[in-house]
């Protein structure tokens, strides 16, 4: 079939024609600069409230400990807020020294070994002075030391008749489980083995929660505690005496940053000298038996005795606030990668290498595990243990699925259609606009839906950082060892993405052309 020849448009036409597309394209331009600018400021604005964060690591006495601060700046008139659970030493470290957090609960043995890097022991002065040049205070002690210990099942010491850490020299079969940050620190495993040339050979890393739940059940034989743990009493264990004095004091203070305001910092002072361990490990007992750290910081504001009735937070204002976080985790992640993924799929789709480079890119991203991302973005500038470090890791999982089903949409259009397009006479970009991408908005919808929902799954590991969302019950509930507790966000979650991908099922109907559904 021969093809009729374009009409030439007149000179002076032509030239209008071409001058209003330039406004509409610089209009376009300066439109998506503009919501660019307001997305950017409005997901990764730093906090100007005057919110004193507390952090906590991940065991049940620093949680409670973080609760204790929360509540006493709070009575004090002192807005604050709790990031439970947020890893390990150095992890709370950076984020004192980042100022994502305003302080945490630390214990000076750690300083000593894991922040200043010294096998000498420090006067209480001498740590204060060397942590001034990181910027950091630390108040006077709480009142109590909660120790490094290893710990055995009663009736198999009595049966083995170990009492001290130097009679495991005799046993080199029992199988020891450890802590992950307890096989790595300067005051851990290693040192300790060398110490008493242990020779036990059979060690695993293992959740500290779940290492008593092993420990009980037989599947380990020794572990590491901290002396104020309840579940020493609970499970009926025996604590290895230290008769080498390997373990230094762990009196427990407050790390803060000098920059904090000083009624925060004197409501902080407030605390120390007023637990001792008896009345520490009672706190932790309660959080353990009621899967509650406010109800157990609650009691200590009691005076410790007898049980607690403030019920705190009801559950369900609780699941209402972790699931709004998750939307909004996984929510704004998904609008990133589909404002960034698109586009770059369209590049992808011309081949060549910088298509080759871009799914390249995407899909070495894809493979790095969620929590070494998490780890590889905390220590760079800007990111640090905060929202936007989970936001721009979710951002980074999500490309791929858009990327790769954009490009593959676009690729999939046959021939004789694009050749179509080009003989209407059709300029790039109405080719693309008009025929492309509604050619290829099925293949676009299913990547955009398949990142949602991996976005909704991976968006429980912001937790890990204190970005909060469903992760945290599930993280609180693996602490306790507490299976409903992790049920709590489990579910939610599971849920979640089914609605995401229901949601998205109805999106198909609507956004679909009909032709290409049929």
């Amino acid at each position: 079939m021969k093809l009729l020849p374009r009409p030439k448009l007149l000179g002076r036409d032509s030239e209008r024609i071409r001058e209003r597309s330039r406004r509409v394209r610089r209009g376009e331009s300066n439109s998506l600069s503009l919501a660019f600018l307001i997305l950017f400021a409005a997901v990764f604005s730093t906090n100007a409230q005057s919110v004193v964060i507390m952090g906590s690591k991940k065991f049940t006495e620093s949680y409670v400990l973080g609760e204790i601060a929360k509540r006493t700046l709070n009575d004090a008139g002192i807005p604050a807020e709790h990031r439970q659970g947020m890893g390990g030493t150095i992890i709370l470290w950076q984020a004192l020294r980042g100022r994502q957090i305003d302080a945490y609960p630390e214990y000076t043995g750690t300083i000593e070994q894991e922040i200043l890097k010294t096998n000498r022991q420090l006067s209480l002065d001498e740590i204060r002075e060397t942590l001034t040049k990181f910027g950091v205070g630390m108040t006077k002690p709480l009142g109590f030391n909660n120790t490094y210990a290893l710990v055995m099942r009663r009736s198999e010491a009595q049966r083995l008749g170990l009492h001290t850490i130097s009679d495991l020299r005799n046993h080199p079969e029992l199988k020891v489980g450890l802590t992950h940050e307890f096989l790595d620190r300067q005051d851990g495993w290693q040192p300790l083995r060398a110490r008493y040339a242990l020779p036990q050979q059979n060690v695993i890393g293992i959740d500290h929660a779940l290492g008593y739940a092993a420990l009980k059940n037989g599947s380990i034989d020794v572990k590491d505690a901290y002396s104020t743990d309840a579940k020493i009493g609970e499970y009926d264990l025996v604590t290895l005496e230290d008769d080498l004095q390997f373990f230094p004091r762990y009196n427990a203070v407050f790390l803060y940053r000098l920059s904090l305001p000083t009624p925060a910092v004197a409501a902080l002072r407030k605390l120390e000298g007023t637990l001792d361990e008896t009345r520490m490990i009672r706190l932790n007992a309660e959080a353990e038996r009621t899967r509650n750290y406010a109800r157990a910081a609650n009691l200590y504001f009691q005076g410790g005795t007898g049980s607690t009735t403030a019920a705190g937070e009801s559950f369900w204002h609780k699941l209402t606030r972790w699931t709004l976080r998750h939307l909004e985790l996984a929510g704004f992640s998904l609008l990133l990668a589909m404002i960034v993924g698109i586009p770059l799929g369209i590049i992808a789709s011309r081949g060549g290498p910088s298509g080759h480079a871009i799914l390249g890119f995407a899909s070495v991203v894809q493979t790095i595990p969620s929590l070494a991302l998490l780890a590889l973005l905390v220590p760079l500038p800007f990111f640090g243990i905060s929202v936007r470090t989970a936001i721009a890791a979710l951002f980074l999982y999500g490309l791929l699925p858009i990327v790769r089903n954009t490009a593959s949409g676009l690729q999939d259009i046959p021939r004789s259609l694009r050749e179509s397009a080009i003989a209407l006479g059709l300029s790039p970009m109405a080719r693309l606009w008009q025929i492309y991408l509604p050619m290829a908005s099925r293949s676009i919808l299913a990547g955009i839906k398949t990142s949602a929902v991996i976005n909704v799954g991976t968006a429980t590991l912001a937790a890990l950082i204190g970005a909060g969302g469903l992760g945290e019950p599930i993280l609180s509930g693996l602490n306790l060892n507490d299976h409903a507790t992790i049920l709590q966000g489990a579910i939610p979650a599971a849920l979640l993405a089914l609605l995401v991908q229901w949601g998205f099922d109805l999106l198909d109907r609507v956004l679909i052309p009909k032709g290409l559904r049929l």
